[in-house]
C-alpha cells in the first residue's frame, strides 16, 4: 500500500505554532507512507491539485490530510481523492489544528504531537478498506413542526416547490408569537397584516395539510424515510362542520381564569377562536374550565351551533405520516419574569410583560388597543420599560442575550407616546444592540423624536408609592441613584426554548445545548442542518432571533428540503455496524441499546441473532461496544483499527 501524506500550514493557524515542513519529513519514516509534502492550503483549489496530482503520479493508494477538523473539511477531502480516482473512505484526517496548534505555544511540542497524531492516521489508514454507499429510494413529503413564522416560512416554501407539505401546531391556531403582535419593527407596520395573508395561503394551499392542536408523539426512520405518529388533540368541536360564526363563544357561561393567547389579561369564554384572523379560524373547548365537564351539565354552545358541531364525545386520534424530511421550527417561550422578585413581577398588577403590553395595543387585544393599567384601567402617564429581564443575567442562569428585546422595547415606546401624546417613557437598558437594517436608526428615532428617556443601568427595585409604582435603579453613566416614579412597568423579557424542546430533540435524535435550544450541525457551514441527516432548523427553536432572521432560517430550511428532494435516490452512509453471526450469541443487548431501532433479531438457523437495518443505522458505534461477544463491528472504525491506532501511540 502506497500512502500519501499532506501537512497544511493553514496560513498562520498551524504553521504558526507547527514546523510542518518537520512533520512531512518525519511522516516518511512511517510505514508504507511514499509520499509526503507540506501546502499552504490544502482545501484550497491549488491544495487539491496537490493531493490529486501525487495520488496520479506516484500511484498513492491512501491519503491522510493534516489540517483542522474533519468535521469542516472532511467531505472536501472525500471528494478530492474521489477525483483522482480512489475510494472515499481511503481518506483520514489528523486534526493538528484544534488538538494541536491551537492549544498549545511550544513549537517544538507542537511539532511532536502533530507526528505523532500523523503516525496514528497512517495505522488506521493502513487497515481501511473501501466501502461503497447503497442506494434508496425517499418519500417525497416534508413535515414541518410548529406553525409560527418561521414554520409557516418553511411549509409555504417547500409547497410552492412542489413538494407535500404536513404542518403540525400544537395550538389551535398557527401564528406564533408574531400574530399576538400589533406592530413589528423597524417599519412599525401591522404584524397581523403581514402574516395574515401567509397563514391564509398555508390555509389554502393544495400541497400542505395542516393539523392544529397536535403535537409530534413519536418519529421512526432514517432520513428520506421518515414514520411520523401526530395525536390530533380532542377539540370536542368538529372542524369539518364549525363555521367559526363565534356564536357559542358569546353565549358560553364558563369563562379560563388566564386567557393565553392575551397572556392572561382578562378571561376567554371556555369555549373559544383565540383571535379573529386565527388560521384554522374554529373553536375549541378547554374541557378544564367547561361546565359540560366539570359539573356534567350545561351544553349552552351544543344548544345554539347552527351546524351542530360541538361533540363532547370527541377523543384523541392518532394519525401516521410517512415523509422524507423534517423541519423543526418549534419557535420559542418567554421567561417567567416572576424569578425577579425584585421587580414584583406576578404581586404587582401594573408590573407587566412586554408581550402583555403588546396585546394592549393590539385593537384585537383585550383592551381594544387602549393602554390602561390593570389595577384601575387608568390611562397611563409614565410608562418604564425595564431590559435584559431573564437575558444576560447569569444569577438566573440566562447570560445569552434574546437579541430583539432592544428593538421591540424601542418599537412600544414609540407606540406609547403614539397612543398617549402626553406620555413619558423611561427606559432602563444595560447596553443598546441594534445590528439589522434600519435598527440603529429606529433606536434614535425613539429617543429623539418620541423623547424616549434612556438610562443605561440597572434597575435594583420596584415598590408600590400610592397608586404608582418608584422605580429605583442606577445611571451607570452619570454615577448616580435613579428614582422614577411610574404608572406602569413594562418588563422586556427574554426568550427561552420552547417547553418541551429536549422530549422532542430525543424524539427527532438531534443535539440541543443546556438552554434547550436546537443544535445545529456547524454555525457558520451548516446553520440550519443537524446531525441527524433530513432533520433541519428554522427560527427561534434554534435561538434566540427576529422575525427577518427566522423567516430567512424558514426559507433556507425549505431550500435544504428542496435540494434534498431534488435527487431520485439518496445514498446512504456505509460506515455502519455489521454483525459477524458466527460470534454472535443472541443476547439482543445491541437491540436494546440502539437509539436508533437498527438492529432487530432474526433466527438463524434455528439460533436467536442480530441483524442491522443498514439504511436506519447511523453508524454511533453503541452497539459495538455494547456486544460482549464483539460480534458487532462498526464499519471504518474496528476494534483492531482502533487498536492499531493506539498501538501506534504507545510505541514511540
Amino acid at each position: 500500500m502506497k500512502i500519501g501524506v499532506f501537512v497544511c500550514h493553514c496560513g498562520s493557524n498551524i504553521e504558526g505554532t507547527v514546523d510542518t515542513a518537520a512533520v512531512a519529513r518525519a511522516s516518511l519514516e512511517f510505514p508504507e507512507v511514499a509520499h509526503a509534502e507540506d501546502v499552504m492550503y490544502s482545501c484550497s483549489e491549488p491544495g487539491q491539485e496537490a493531493i490529486i496530482e501525487a495520488v496520479r503520479s506516484k500511484g498513492l493508494d491512501g491519503v491522510v490530510v493534516a489540517s483542522c477538523t474533519p468535521r469542516m473539511h472532511e467531505p472536501t477531502f472525500r471528494r478530492a481523492v474521489e477525483r483522482a480516482g480512489l475510494n472515499r473512505y481511503m481518506l483520514e484526517m489528523a486534526n493538528i489544528r484544534e488538538h494541536v496548534s491551537w492549544i498549545g505555544k511550544n513549537r517544538e511540542a507542537n511539532t511532536n504531537k502533530s507526528a505523532d497524531l500523523v503516525r496514528i492516521a497512517v495505522e488506521k489508514l493502513r487497515r481501511n478498506r473501501p466501502l461503497t454507499p447503497k442506494r434508496f429510494d425517499i418519500t417525497r413529503r416534508v413535515l414541518v413542526i410548529g406553525g409560527g413564522v418561521a414554520g409557516i416560512q418553511a411549509a409555504l416554501d417547500c409547497a410552492d416547490g412542489g413538494m407535500e407539505v404536513v404542518l403540525v401546531e400544537k395550538t389551535s391556531s398557527i401564528g406564533g408569537k408574531m400574530a399576538k403582535l400589533d406592530k413589528t419593527f423597524p417599519t412599525v407596520d401591522c404584524s397581523s397584516c403581514i402574516l395574515g395573508p401567509k397563514m391564509v395561503d398555508v390555509a389554502q394551499h393544495p400541497n400542505i395539510t395542516l393539523y392544529a392542536c397536535a403535537e409530534v408523539e413519536e418519529i421512526g426512520g432514517y432520513v428520506g424515510n421518515f414514520t411520523v405518529k401526530v395525536r390530533r388533540k380532542a377539540t370536542y368541536v368538529d372542524w369539518v362542520k364549525c363555521t367559526g360564526c363565534g356564536a357559542c363563544m358569546e353565549k358560553c357561561p364558563s369563562k379560563k381564569s388566564h386567557d393565553s393567547f392575551n397572556e392572561g389579561l382578562g378571561g376567554a369564554p371556555a369555549i373559544n377562536i383565540p383571535f379573529p384572523q386565527a388560521i384554522p379560524k374554529k373553536a375549541v373547548i378547554d374541557p378544564a374550565f367547561c361546565r359540560q365537564f366539570v359539573k356534567g351539565k350545561c351544553g349552552v354552545c351544543a344548544k345554539i351551533c347552527p351546524t351542530k358541531a360541538i361533540d363532547y364525545s370527541m377523543r384523541d386520534e392518532v394519525v401516521e405520516e410517512k415523509v422524507g424530511a423534517i423541519v423543526a421550527a418549534t419557535g420559542f417561550d418567554l421567561f417567567d419574569h416572576s424569578k425577579y422578585g425584585e421587580y414584583g413581577g406576578g404581586r404587582y398588577p401594573d408590573v407587566i410583560t412586554s408581550l402583555q403590553y403588546e396585546r394592549m395595543l393590539s385593537a384585537s387585544g383585550p383592551t381594544g388597543g387602549h393602554v390602561k393599567r390593570p389595577s384601575d384601567g387608568r390611562e397611563p402617564r409614565s410608562v418604564v420599560f425595564i431590559q435584559c429581564v431573564g437575558s444576560r443575567d447569569k444569577s438566573v442562569d440566562r447570560p445569552y442575550c434574546s437579541g430583539f428585546c432592544c428593538m421591540y422595547t424601542a418599537k412600544q415606546a414609540i407606540l406609547t407616546k403614539d397612543h398617549i401624546p402626553d406620555s413619558q417613557s423611561t427606559v432602563f437598558y444595560m447596553d443598546i444592540r441594534s445590528p439589522g437594517k434600519l435598527y440603529d436608526e429606529f433606536t434614535r428615532r425613539a429617543m429623539e423624536e418620541y423623547g424616549a428617556r434612556y438610562v443605561r443601568g440597572r434597575v435594583a427595585m420596584i415598590t408600590p408609592k400610592g397608586r404608582k409604582l418608584l422605580v429605583r435603579g442606577a445611571d451607570t453613566l452619570l454615577g448616580t441613584q435613579v428614582e422614577v416614579e411610574a404608572d406602569l412597568v413594562v418588563l422586556a423579557v427574554g426568550a427561552e426554548a420552547a417547553k418541551g424542546s429536549p422530549h422532542l430533540a430525543e424524539k427527532l435524535r438531534i443535539s440541543y445545548d443546556k438552554y434547550g435550544f436546537f443544535m445545529e450541525s456547524h454555525p457558520k457551514l451548516r446553520p440550519v442542518e443537524t446531525n441527524t441527516a433530513g432533520v433541519y432548523l428554522a427560527g427561534c427553536a434554534q435561538g434566540p432571533k427576529d422575525i427577518p432572521s427566522s423567516v430567512g432560517q424558514g426559507s433556507a430550511a425549505a431550500s435544504k428540503v428542496l435540494g434534498l428532494f431534488s435527487k431520485a435516490q439518496l445514498e446512504s452512509d456505509p460506515q455502519i455496524s455489521q454483525v459477524n453471526l458466527a460470534r454472535c450469541v443472541g443476547c439482543a443487548k445491541c437491540e436494546s441499546t440502539c437509539p436508533f431501532g437498527a438492529i432487530h433479531m432474526i433466527d438463524f438457523r434455528g439460533q436467536p441473532k442480530a441483524e442491522v437495518i443498514e439504511t436506519v443505522c447511523q453508524g454511533c458505534g453503541i452497539c459495538a461496544v455494547t456486544c460482549p461477544q464483539g460480534a458487532v463491528q462498526l464499519e471504518h472504525f474496528t476494534d483492531n483499527q482502533i487498536l492499531a491506532e493506539v498501538d501506534a501511540l504507545c510505541r514511540f
